[in-house]
């Protein structure tokens, strides 16, 4: 794709406009760096086109591609010109955050996207104990109803199958509600009142669930 023009936004465009580029590098900053870790946060992307998208972000020099030691694939890195970016794509999730969430449809509330992000919310220095145990148990999933997060010392892990340990909180809702709470466009009060939300288990941590599992950073972009 090229716009044959020597404006640095044509430019810029002419790296970043294609289909998923924008969002594999969002994955990078975040912190994935495996192609499985970049393929869960891009549920709907095929490996031929993850691969090929990853070597043209190599081709221009915002990732960095190594072997991985003793295994076998790669680990894909921001490079410096990448990692400029961040504040650029934390302007447009505000941007989008203003303006788009009403074009939002059903199809765009992917459960294993939900999933990654409140992996990356939990804040384990605020949990009590070694081992700590989420139970989330969606109604409007019928392929994979129950998920899990276990959290021991600093490391998060999401299960899809039972982790057989004790669960110290379970959440219970649709997609969409805890979506829209992890968003900022509603509150674990609001939607536990309007019977939405069903939160048992260890009091301590549901009735301070925020102190644990942050919301998204966009959830103050005002609509």
């Amino acid at each position: 794709m090229e716009f044959g023009q020597f404006c640095p936004i044509a430019k810029a465009t002419e790296i970043l406009g294609e289909k998923w580029t924008i969002l594999i590098l969002r994955e990078l900053l975040m912190g994935s760096s495996r192609f499985n870790q970049l393929q869960r946060g891009l549920s709907q992307i095929s490996p031929a086109v993850l691969t090929k998208r990853l070597n043209s972000l190599v081709d221009y020099g915002l990732v960095f591609k190594t072997k991985l030691a003793g295994q076998k694939g790669y680990e894909y890195l921001p490079t410096p010109s990448a990692k400029e970016l961040l504040p650029i794509f934390i302007d447009l999730g505000n941007w989008g955050m203003r303006w788009t969430r009403s074009h939002l449809t059903d199809l765009d509330y992917d459960v294993e996207f939900l999933m990654l992000y409140l992996q990356r919310s939990i804040k384990p220095e605020n949990l009590p104990g070694r081992t700590t145990t989420v139970r989330f148990n969606f109604t409007d999933f019928e392929a994979q109803p129950s998920w899990w997060i276990v959290v021991s010392g600093e490391q998060v892990d999401v299960c899809v199958l039972d982790p057989g340990k004790e669960v110290d909180v379970y959440f219970t809702s649709t997609v969409k509600c805890l979506s829209d709470i992890w968003m900022g466009e509603t509150t674990y009060r609001k939607e536990i009142n309007g019977g939405n939300l069903k939160l048992a288990g260890n009091r301590t941590l549901t009735k301070n669930v925020s102190s644990w599992l942050n919301q998204c950073m966009f959830a103050k972009a005002a609509p």
